[in-house]
């Protein structure tokens, strides 16, 4: 009989990254554990991220539709009004279906769920508690926490100054907010606060928001969440948040000028990034080499420089999306069973849950300029799509990037109606080295949003039928 404190895998952190290794690990064989200090698995993402922020924008948006296009379609009546701790008892029973889920999963694979906070004290340890365990293998799936203010005075109570984990259960909807940072956790929130009524003031550093986005699309998109309510300050460095009773003022120069702003709000949220999360695993002591950024520095095969500890998700470089993370566990978990595990590391798109949503995959423009590559862009706006006019969706549009020479789809930018879903068409095509010619003689149903996918492909050829 085996040793029931000895594993062939344990993976710290039960993330996206960190459950799907473990799972596909167990199904590949292995004698899988997962350590995991919350009272539920799932991680930030499940719990404090991902999943309740899109409750939130689902019943924002909701209302935002019963206030705004409700009536245009002959739906008549008095507009809902908001009852604030129903919502978030909405998103608190989100968060439970999924987290229940993970641990059904769990026991359905034969996966051990190890109750604690783990550190290593040496490779091919992993201590919980005053218990020690054995692993022939480990896996850092730790994630991220919020990042602070570069260069800034800026102390987070959750209360008054708050992270993404504070913004999902404020007391109140507060009157007034500001959020510094034009990613995609502001961008997010903001939006929810926004439709819900509080006034939204976005201070990002750049001159632009949503920073790596392809230039064209950011410059719609700020232009669209602006005619929405969100007010945006850019090319602002913020040195200062300072509370007082219960309001914050927040202190900014722009780089243009060097002139010197304050701001005042019910609520400051910090929204400038997120940063690997490791404390308290033991990695100095353990000689685990890190990049100058604090990521777990990692080989091909996810190998820390300890032999038997590896890393995946958040942890280590690459962008911080749950997605990637997820790829990257099943890849471990493959490479340990002795299989070919690999990420494409060129194909993994990322998408803002605004509305209209944004997503993206592959080359930006910008980038297929920069690389001196010869390239075409094809494009189609939602405003020639059926399907977007009749549901009140016609904002933005979608591009595609293709090499001029061979066709190759090189890149795919929306913003628009269902982005985050309709992307995926291309990530598929991408992924099978399709041409934009291959997007562009494929069927698609009408009327559907997806056909904005076709028409933007037919562009990068001879025309688009209804531009």
């Amino acid at each position: 009989m085996s040793d029931p404190q000895s594993y062939d895998l344990i993976v710290i952190g039960s993330g996206p990254g960190g459950y799907v290794c473990a799972i596909r690990a167990a199904q590949l064989g292995l004698r899988t554990a997962c350590v995991e200090g919350r009272e539920t698995l799932g991680g930030t993402c499940l719990n404090i991220g991902c999943i309740p922020s899109k409750a939130l924008l689902h019943a924002s948006h909701q209302l935002h539709e019963a206030e705004h296009n409700f009536a245009k379609m002959g739906l008549k009546g008095a507009a809902p009004s908001v009852d604030w701790k129903q919502m978030l008892a909405y998103k608190d029973d989100v968060i439970g279906q999924n987290t229940k889920g993970i641990e059904f999963l769990f026991k359905k694979n034969k996966v051990d769920w190890i109750k604690g906070w783990g550190s290593i004290p040496a490779a091919g340890k992993v201590k919980v508690g005053d218990t020690t365990y054995e692993a022939k293998h480990i896996v850092i799936a730790t994630g991220s926490d919020s990042a602070p203010v570069p260069g800034a005075e800026v102390e987070v109570d959750e209360k008054i100054v708050v992270t993404s984990t504070g913004a999902l259960e404020l007391s109140k909807v507060p009157k007034t907010m500001t959020v510094i940072g034009g990613g995609v956790i502001g961008l997010e929130l903001g939006s929810v606060y926004t439709r819900l009524g509080t006034e939204v003031t976005v201070v990002e550093y750049l001159d632009a928001i949503t920073p790596g986005q392809d230039a064209e699309v950011a410059k719609q998109f700020q232009k669209i969440l602006g005619k929405q309510g969100l007010k945006f300050v850019t090319g602002a460095a913020v040195s200062k948040v300072e509370t007082k009773g219960n309001k914050a003022t927040t202190h900014y120069t722009l780089r243009k000028d060097d002139s010197t702003h304050e701001l005042k709000s019910d609520i400051v949220l910090v929204s400038t990034g997120r940063r690997p999360f490791t404390d308290g695993l033991g990695l100095e002591e353990l000689g685990v080499k890190t990049t100058q950024r604090g990521q777990i520095a990692v080989d091909d095969e996810y190998q820390t420089s300890v032999a038997g500890i590896r890393a995946i998700g958040d942890a280590i470089e690459g962008p911080m999306l749950a997605h990637k993370a997820e790829d990257e566990g099943m890849a471990v978990a493959e490479i340990l069973a002795g299989q070919a595990g690999h990420v494409n590391y060129d194909v993994i798109p990322g998408v803002i849950y605004t509305h209209p949503e944004v997503a993206s995959v592959g080359l930006t423009e910008e980038l297929a300029k920069e690389s001196g590559r010869a390239y075409k862009v094809g494009k189609f706006s939602f405003m020639g799509n059926g399907r977007a006019k009749a549901n009140f969706a016609a904002d933005g549009f979608v591009k595609i990037i293709a090499d001029k020479e061979t066709d190759r789809i090189l890149g795919c930018h929306v913003i628009g109606p269902m982005a985050g879903d309709l992307i995926h068409e291309v990530c598929v095509a991408m992924e099978f080295g399709a041409a934009a010619e291959d997007l562009a003689r494929t069927c698609h149903a009408h009327p559907t949003y997806s056909e904005a996918m076709r028409e933007a492909a037919l562009a990068c050829g001879d025309g688009a039928i209804h531009a």
